[in-house]
């Protein structure tokens, strides 16, 4: 074999020749050798049988002379029987030889035929290939002539098409070209090139017949651009272009892909060595924030491999600029972790925050927004800060200052600007300009030389001054050149003495509103004189031919100089001078004629017009893109500002608040759900121009997107020859609703995925038939919706398809969790497809923390509900479920291990609540901000999906939904809860309690049968001549209120004899009768209506309340008829003079002359020795020397022609019968009683209260009967404890009664108990309430008017001697009944009475009037005393 020689890599690899490589050659040449080694045998054999007779005969002489002749004999035979093999040997070997010469002689036969007819083939192959040679020469020729006679430049038949589509969708561009020769085609993305190499996978190149195609394989927002098709032949070039527009719909984060700002980040120019992997773990969002607040931008990675001393590179960058540490930035990288913190935020830190981290393995980055809003204003009113201050053309005096302006959304506008200056080192700020200067621009002169100076700038509107701006860098006043031969740029030149030379070149004006600023070119260095001390600028009004220095006083030490208060309308020229202390120069070349009216309009920006029209559109929960036209007139444009307002308010609130320089913005920071209109304006710096026109009203959502994969494929049953799957719906739907699934298979050992079902399958559940029984298999499925198909799930587990036959009942399956809370959840699971040999019975829960090894069962029992809550967890920690069906036979197979949860309520997790609409229907609602257009309200009783429509209703509008109860009752009790599909798990559930469905059906019947709340029953007050008027006020009365006065069932109408009035305004509805006799006893009632509210009250006047009020209307009848003539205006009575002589006095009223006055004792008539003087209005008579003779009946009458009447007063001594003051508890409040064998009114008697005496009042009422005196105190208070006094005179003594209230009150009920309760039997029944007095009362409970006997049954507790309560355990219906709880003190106390019903379980619960508040029976102070 010859020497090959190979690369040294290969030389472990056995190789060659060339010649050895043809398997038939090979063939012949193991024949040929193998022929050789045969040869060769048969040669030495033939040799070794020819051998001599001599030497077998000197062998056989040799043998004799050694054995014997039998041994020679077996000898001699052994010999032969060799020789006889050795021939049979060599007759097989030479049969084989031939046979192998044989075989090689054919195959070289069919070699030599191999051979031949291949030597035949290329030979017709040849002959082919001339002739096909000499046919293309020949027609060489005539190519030409055609293609010239056929050529044309390229035709484009159907143009590309501009295409909007949804994040991870594919989008194909097509059109068609004709053109000869064939046009060759290249695709361009906003002008450059696409080259399918550089991004393998993402794009699609492809020609068939004249129609090209762009395939965009899972589009982004980097893919939102112009792509153009340029076609190109030898005659000619054509293109077509086309938008794609590439729509975000989903994201917690905005990476900076999906930001959509053009913007784009430059090129690392230094890129480390080592290849490092990177991955964020945590990452720092969108961010919002105030001016002067801190705030730290974090990212959390993994970096692979974590090497100490080298690591990748972190930067960080604010829009499109690098960003490096300075003293309102800090960065940190290491650790694991980068972050950039801002000390001090201001409004200039606002933007598209990027963190790239470089590496030679490639470029991760992260994005988000920082939004920075205004800090309060320091006047109410005023604007934001200006912000982004920039100087520039610094000089030895003067410095030109920018900025940008504030956004005035709900501000007045800006107007103008004040520029503030600060020699660096100290913390003086010197205002610059006198006036508010109204562009965002400022020349700032007047600077010392050599001195460094930092500027800021506040906004001024007609409410006030903004804070001020962030402070700019330190800027030093030197001449450009002094500043670089300072740093060592440039070299110092030599200077001459002398006159300076004048400013070389021609002088400059530059303009802007309200000055002008003229420079000119400084003499070179080399022309540069010794001690050149400044310039002066000379100007002049055209015409004039006057000349006149603008800085007189001070030489201009810069080559720029500001001019103001030109004269508009006129024209000026300048020139430059230049000075030392050698003298001036000569001036510089004039400058052209510049008139100042014409500085606005020629120089000067004008404000822009208003952006075109705003479009906006769905991005993510909590976002939405506004994109906009730039406006027509772009002048100098600094940004814009977006503003934002919800739909149906007239409240703009900014969105951005520093301008952004593109038309296209992501506002985050939005309500989900909530509804929005936007608006922007172009800044630049003259100020802002006018509003947009406002966009559409959008609502806050994710947009349209395919859905996300079904995940959780589980076996649930097989028969051998079909396996039915289960699943979970994805996570996320879209944004639309899922239209059903599609689902392949395939068996294990094989590649290719076959589909199940042609058209989607609604359910999550589904057969899969014609399988091979004992294959393994595996399946995936992918969700369909509007958008489109979503991707598939992960391939399941390899699932034998063998026959189910155990007894246990199979999986349960589709396990989710729901009203996930801080410590609880509630878990819901299907019931097992295959069931085993007997129905399942019951489930058992388990539940284990993530990464744990031992289940837990929940429930010791089994529950036969398909729906269990799990309480008792820890709160932050993640947990895995299972579900283990039971029947007859046993527990069966386990579910799959659910997902994890983590046990946490979501932020702003909102609960169903109850309440009763506006027509008393009662209701459940729930309501879900973060609903999107395919999210459906579900609502489940006892977690089962509502589908009566008998009992239930349910109404959705908008984000919020109502389950109405149409009949409720008893049977309406339960656990309701509600789901919302498409969110991140929000869901709700409520327990509809017995208490709880009493109260909102008594709230229901409130407003279905609504009654007008009344100040005052209906009440009666007697007038002077006996009149009687009914009365009642209501709360409020509307304009349309109508009533009726009923008396006996009989209505009665406004008349002379009853006068019926109404004063809607203060709700008072009365009726006066003038007349009040024996047939007006009855029932008095006043019906009101008030749309449909309604409301009645009754009074009975029958037995003796109505003798009471005919005796009083009576007697101020006969009042009325007595003061009409002479009348006593104070009865008789007496007192004791200071010569100890008894007086009976008396005040007369309405006598004249006619009027007659007498004094009668025991109705005889009693002569006195002076007629009474009736014109001073007071008669008296006076009695020397009281004695028993005196005792008697003494009267005063008067009498003429209009009446009569008559006073009498009895002197008895009869005061000593008076009994002691006692106490008696009113509704009204307390009345003091003293009772007596005989009293009257007239009687000479006083109260006292403290030792002084009590005149009658609305307060305390003074009154008494035949046989007691009272005083009544109405509503009595701390200034009305102490000292009572009852005073009486019986004409020789004064006899006093009196009661001490120091401290004193009644034992009563503040309130806890209802009139009416019900229990179900077996529960446990507390009643509680609070009680008062002083001295503390006595508390008695009695049942059925029995004391109670103290057990474990019945249980009373006092505590603090006000809170007292009463525990029945267990209640039966023994129990039912009216329970009494008494508390007393010496001064009285109260009865309170409570009825209790007790019902069996499953028993319809007893109608009864709604509960109301216990009313207390009042127990007389006496009745205490005695008790005690």
């Amino acid at each position: 074999m010859s020497l090959v020689t190979v690369p040294f890599y290969q030389k472990r690899h056995r190789h060659f020749d060339q010649s050895y490589r043809n398997i038939q050659t090979r063939y012949l040449l193991d024949e040929y050798a193998s022929k050789k080694r045969a040869s060769t045998q048969a040669s030495s054999q033939k040799s070794l049988s020819q051998r001599s007779p001599s030497q077998r005969a000197s062998s056989q002489t040799s043998l004799g002379g050694t054995i014997c002749r039998v041994c020679a004999k077996r000898v001699s035979t052994q010999e032969d029987e060799e020789q006889e093999n050795r021939s049979r040997y060599q007759s097989l070997v030479a049969a084989y030889g031939e046979a192998k010469r044989q075989r090689f002689l054919s195959e070289l036969a069919h070699l030599e035929e191999g051979v031949h007819l291949a030597r035949s083939q290329a030979r017709d192959k040849l002959d082919k290939y001339a002739i096909q040679q000499m046919m293309e020469d020949k027609l060489a020729w005539e190519r030409h002539t055609f293609e010239e006679r056929i050529s044309r430049a390229p035709e484009i038949l159907v143009r590309l098409r501009s295409h909007t589509v949804w994040e991870r969708m594919s989008v194909k561009l097509c059109f068609t070209v004709q053109g000869f020769p064939t046009p060759v085609v290249q695709w361009y993305k906003d002008g450059s090139l696409i080259c399918q190499a550089a991004e393998p996978g993402k794009y699609r190149i492809e020609s068939n017949y004249g129609v090209h195609t762009l395939e965009i394989n899972r589009a982004d927002f980097d893919d939102t651009a112009t792509y153009s098709a340029v076609a190109t032949n030898a005659h000619g070039q054509v293109s077509t272009n086309a938008a794609v527009v590439v729509r975000r719909f989903r994201g917690d984060e905005e990476p900076f892909r999906s930001v959509g700002l053009p913007i784009g980040l430059p090129l690392s120019s230094v890129i480390p060595y080592t290849h490092f992997d990177v991955q964020f773990l945590e990452k720092f969002g969108v961010t919002f924030r105030r001016e002067g607040e801190t705030v730290t931008l974090k990212c959390t990675m993994l970096v692979t491999p974590d090497l100490k001393r080298v690591q990748p590179r972190a930067e960080w960058y604010r829009d499109d600029v690098l960003l490096k540490e300075s003293k309102w930035t800090k960065m940190f990288f290491g650790e694991g972790q980068a972050s950039l913190s801002f000390s001090h935020l201001h409004k200039d830190d606002e933007g598209l925050y990027t963190l790239r981290i470089v590496s030679r393995g490639g470029v991760s980055d992260h994005s988000a927004f920082l939004f920075v809003r205004d800090a309060d204003p320091l006047v109410t009113g005023a604007p934001g800060a200006p912000m982004d201050l920039q100087c520039h053309d610094a000089n030895r005096d003067y410095v030109i200052v920018t900025w940008k302006p504030p956004n005035t959304t709900t501000e007045s506008p800006v107007m103008g600007y004040f520029v503030d200056r600060c020699e660096v080192g100290t913390n003086n700020w010197v205002q610059c300009n006198d006036a508010p200067v109204k562009i965002c621009k400022y020349p700032v002169t007047g600077l010392f030389e050599g001195r460094s100076y930092i500027f800021r700038v506040r906004a001024v509107n007609s409410a006030g001054i903004s804070r001020p701006s962030r402070v700019s860098d330190a800027v030093a006043a030197l001449d450009p050149l002094d500043l670089r031969r300072l740093q060592g740029k440039t070299k110092p030149h030599s200077a001459r003495a002398g006159l300076p030379v004048p400013p070389a070149g021609q002088n400059q004006t530059s303009f802007c509103r309200g000055w002008a600023a003229c420079s000119s070119h400084v003499p070179e260095p080399n022309l540069i004189l010794y001690g050149l001390g400044g310039l002066f600028l000379p100007q002049s009004v055209v015409g004039s031919g006057s000349w006149q220095r603008v800085n007189a006083q001070t030489a201009v030490r810069s080559p720029r100089y500001a001019v103001f208060d030109l004269m508009e309308g006129k024209s000026y020229v300048f020139r430059v001078l230049s000075a030392n202390r050698h003298g001036l120069s000569e001036p510089s070349e004039i400058t052209s004629p510049i008139q100042a009216q014409d500085l606005s309009h020629w120089v000067a920006p004008i404000v822009p017009s208003a952006p075109g029209r705003v479009l906006a559109s769905r991005n993510t929960k909590t976002s939405v893109v506004v994109q906009w036209d730039r406006p027509k007139h772009e002048e100098d444009l600094l940004g814009y500002y977006v503003d934002c307002c919800v739909a149906g308010t007239n409240l703009w609130e900014p969105c951005n608040h520093k301008p952004i320089g593109y038309n296209r913005f992501v506002v985050h920071g939005l309500t989900t759900g909530e509804q929005y209109i936007f608006r922007v304006k172009a800044v630049n710096a003259v100020g802002m121009s006018e509003n947009s026109q406002e966009s559409d009203v959008i609502k806050v959502q994710a947009a349209l997107t395919v859905p996300s994969h079904p995940y959780g494929i589980t076996l649930l049953n097989c028969d051998g020859h079909s396996m039915t799957l289960g699943w979970k719906v994805p996570k996320f739907s879209g944004g639309s609703p899922i239209l059903g699934y599609y689902l392949d298979k395939r068996e294990v050992h094989h590649k290719n995925w076959h589909e199940v079902n042609s058209s989607p399958s609604k359910p999550t559940i589904l057969t899969v038939d014609g399988l091979t029984e004992g294959s393994l298999y595996e399946f995936k499925i992918a969700a369909v919706n509007l958008a489109g198909i979503g991707e598939p799930s992960d391939p399941s587990e390899h699932f034998k398809c063998e026959a189910w036959t155990m007894p246990e009942p199979g999986p349960a399956y589709d396990l989710t969790f729901c009203e996930v809370r801080d410590t609880s959840l509630v878990m819901l699971w299907k019931a097992p497809v295959y069931s085993g040999s007997s129905p399942v019975s019951g489930y058992f829960v388990d539940f284990r923390e993530e990464d744990a090894g031992e289940w837990i069962t929940v429930n010791q029992t089994t529950t036969a509900n398909r729906y269990l809550k799990v309480s008792d967890l820890q709160q932050g920690k993640t947990y895995v479920f299972r579900v283990r069906a039971v029947n007859a036979n046993g527990v069966g197979k386990p579910s799959d291990t659910s997902e994890p949860v983590l046990v946490e309520a979501r932020p702003g997790t909102k609960e169903i609540t109850a309440g009763v609409d506006e027509q008393g229907n009662i209701y459940l609602g729930f309501d879900c901000q973060e609903m999107t257009d395919a999210s459906q309200f579900t609502w489940c009783k006892s977690y089962e999906e509502i589908s009566d429509d008998e009992r239930f209703k349910i109404e959705t509008v908008g984000d919020h939904s109502k389950l109405y109860l149409k009949n409720p009752d008893k049977e309406d009790l339960g656990t309701y809860s509600v789901s919302v599909s498409d969110t991140d798990g929000v869901s709700s559930s409520f327990v509809l309690d017995p208490e709880e469905l009493e109260r909102l059906m008594a709230l229901s019947n409130e407003i279905k049968n609504p009654t007008i709340p009344l100040k005052s029953e209906l009440a009666y007050e007697i007038f002077d001549k006996g009149r009687v008027r009914f009365w009642l006020q209501a709360e409020h009365l509307s304009p349309d209120a109508s009533y009726r006065f009923i008396i006996n069932d009989r209505e009665v109408s406004d008349s002379e004899i009853h006068r019926i009035k109404c004063d809607k305004a203060t709700g008072i509805i009365e009726m006066v009768m003038d007349r009040f006799s024996i047939e007006n006893e009855g029932t008095y009632t006043v019906q009101i209506h008030d749309g449909k509210a309604k409301s009645q009250s009754s009074l009975v006047l029958i037995g003796d309340a109505f003798k009471t009020v005919l005796e009083e209307a009576e007697f101020q009848r006969k009042e009325f008829l007595r003061k009409q003539g002479p009348h006593f205006a104070e009865y008789l009575h007496w007192d004791v003079t200071e010569e100890c002589e008894v007086r009976l006095v008396c005040k007369v009223a309405n006598t004249k002359k006619e009027t007659v006055f007498k004094w009668l004792k025991d109705d005889v008539l009693y002569e006195t020795e002076t007629l009474p003087n009736l014109e001073r209005g007071i008669c008296e008579l006076l009695i020397p020397k009281l004695s028993k003779k005196d005792h008697g009946e003494y009267k005063a009458t008067l009498k003429d022609d209009r009446g009569q009447d008559v006073s009498v007063l009895e002197i008895a001594g009869k005061g000593k019968s008076a009994s002691p003051l006692k106490v008696l508890c009113t509704p009204e409040g307390i009345r003091l009683q003293c009772f007596m064998k005989y009293f009257t009114e007239e009687m000479k008697v006083n109260w006292c209260h403290k030792d002084a005496k009590i005149s009658s009042s609305e307060h305390m009422r003074i009154g008494g009967s035949e046989e007691m005196a009272w005083l009544q105190i109405c509503e009595p208070t701390e200034k009305d404890k102490g000292k009572y006094t009852f005073e009486i005179f019986d004409g020789k003594d004064n006899h006093q009664r009196s009661l001490d209230l120091s401290g004193q009150d009644r034992g009563r009920l503040i309130g806890g108990l209802p009139d009416v309760v019900t229990i179900m039997e077996g529960k446990t029944l507390n009643l509680t309430c609070t009680v008062f007095g002083n001295p503390d009362p006595e508390v008695i409970w009695f049942k059925n008017d029995q004391d109670i006997q103290l057990s474990e049954h019945f249980s009373v507790k006092v505590e603090q001697a006000k809170y007292v309560s009463m525990t029945i355990k267990g209640v039966t219906s023994e129990d039912s009944g009216k329970y009494s709880i008494n508390i007393k003190n010496k001064y009285g106390g109260e009865k309170i009475d409570v009825t209790v019903s007790v019902y069996k379980h499953g028993e319809k619960i007893p109608d009864m009037a709604p509960p109301q508040q216990a009313k207390p029976k009042l127990i007389p102070a006496s009745a205490s005393a005695a008790g005690q």
